[in-house]
């Protein structure tokens, strides 16, 4: 059944689409304003991004710490 009360196949022959086609469509849109599965981490999944967000914070500022030592060698090598 569609939002409507209706089912899928008669929605679909008044709007001249697949049925298959709608069926996604509203199973998408009752996924979006459920808050969507789809969209949410599982526990896992969210300890695994907290853990990447801060190793990938550690390793910008060790580039960061590289790049001035670079800097500073270059700046000695030229004198």
């Amino acid at each position: 059944m569609c939002g409507t009360g209706r089912p899928v196949a008669q929605v679909a022959r008044e709007l001249g689409v697949n049925s298959g086609t709608l069926t996604t469509w509203v199973a998408r849109d009752r996924q979006q304003r459920e808050g969507g599965a789809g969209d949410q981490l599982s526990e896992s999944e969210r300890a695994e991004l907290l853990r990447l967000r801060r190793e990938n914070a550690e390793l910008a500022m060790e580039r960061d710490v590289l790049e001035r030592s670079v800097v500073g060698w270059v700046k000695e090598a030229t004198k």
